[in-house]
């Protein structure tokens, strides 16, 4: 099955924070169990993003997209009731997409990934934990792994990558870490991926 491109320079305007509550519930409502939910989806869709020496646009949709909601195929049950839900799932999914690359071109310092949030101890107290988003954004590093090494080992790089590995990895070195520690790592991935971002516009 075919699946659109990426196509920067498409008129599909980013989504409002309504329409992104819908893509959360469609793809919460997806029957497969590998599908993917809103944070993982936004840290895989980033990973896309920022892949090295290859531009989005020239990865085939059908190379990507099925992964968010665990393949076609013969997955059991089948991820979608309709083509028409399909089509609202990746239309939703290539909007947010240029809701990313376009908080990043135009307002990076106001864009903000989708984490959870846990109450701490007393109502003041909040706790971020990006493991999902990890989780998502290294699934996109799987696809292109001997792209990404180098930045995993780089000096310049290794240190902003180092959280995702620790929160999203399977044998990440904060899979039991306190939920302070855990807040501390996530909170560093924004101006990770900025930092990423703009090392990846003079490549």
């Amino acid at each position: 099955m075919q699946y659109p491109h990426y196509n920067p320079a498409s008129d599909n305007r980013p989504l409002a924070d309504e329409e992104l509550n819908d893509l959360d519930e469609l793809l919460a409502a997806l029957p497969a169990d590998g599908s993917m939910n809103i944070e993982a989806l936004d840290g895989y869709l980033a990973g896309l993003l920022l892949t090295p020496g290859r531009a989005l646009p020239e990865l085939p949709g059908e190379a990507w997209l099925p992964i968010i909601w665990g393949g076609d195929g013969d997955v059991d049950p089948a991820p979608f009731a309709s083509g028409k839900q399909r089509k609202k799932v990746v239309m939703g999914v290539l909007r947010h997409l240029q809701s990313i690359a376009t908080a990043w071109a135009q307002h990076p310092q106001g864009w903000e990934p989708i984490f959870s949030f846990a109450e701490g101890e007393d109502e003041d107290t909040e706790y971020a934990d990006a493991e999902d988003w990890a989780a998502g954004f290294l699934m996109a590093v799987d696809l292109a792994p001997e792209a990404w090494a180098p930045l995993f080992d780089g000096d310049d790089t290794a240190d902003l990558l180092a959280p995702i590995a620790a929160l999203g990895g399977e044998d990440g070195a904060l899979a039991d870490a306190s939920p302070a520690e855990r807040d501390a790592a996530s909170r560093t991935i924004p101006d990770a991926m900025l930092a990423l971002w703009a090392i990846r516009q003079k490549a």
